[in-house]
């Protein structure tokens, strides 16, 4: 196997830089139902581990000032798939209700006409974030913002 990692390759966790970990902890547990599964309680070293069934999904690292720098390079989106239309909705209530930003209004398709879709809003330091579904998003009739450009390229 030339050239290549490996063939099981596959991502582990995602980690974010944040400016308030308890404010973040509890956002990210209650919208995308995480566990904690560890946390750094020294003030110069705080640090979370979230995560379901006892592995790691997201690691916060407050080690960051200000918002988050959708002009620079780095990190564009971070984006949860889930199964249905219906949890996308329901994902969308409980942002609504927590006065999250959305970057549109509602459920759109990844492209025009596509099947896929889903809300596109920020976390409490502005990071763009995603949760879609893979099917059923063309039945609602919702228009995709940038047209044949995917959507979760450009909010």
């Amino acid at each position: 196997m030339s050239g290549t990692i490996s063939s099981t390759l596959q991502t582990g966790h995602v980690g974010l830089n944040v400016t308030d970990l308890a404010r973040s902890v509890a956002f990210y547990r209650r919208v995308l139902g995480l566990e904690l599964l560890k946390e750094g309680t020294d003030p110069a070293q705080r640090f979370a581990f979230l995560g379901r069934d006892g592995r790691p999904v997201l690691t916060l690292w407050q080690q960051s000032e200000g918002t988050f720098a959708t002009a620079a390079p780095g990190l564009h989106h971070l984006s949860f798939q889930v199964d249905t239309l219906d949890e996308v909705r329901a994902a969308e209530a409980l942002l609504r209700e927590l006065g999250a930003a959305f970057a549109h209004d509602g459920v759109v398709p990844h492209g025009e006409g596509a099947a896929s879709g889903g809300i596109f809003f920020t976390d409490p330091d502005g990071i763009r974030l995603e949760v879609y579904t893979p099917q059923g998003v063309d039945a609602t009739g919702a228009e995709a913002p940038s047209g044949s450009a995917p959507t979760c390229g450009f909010f």
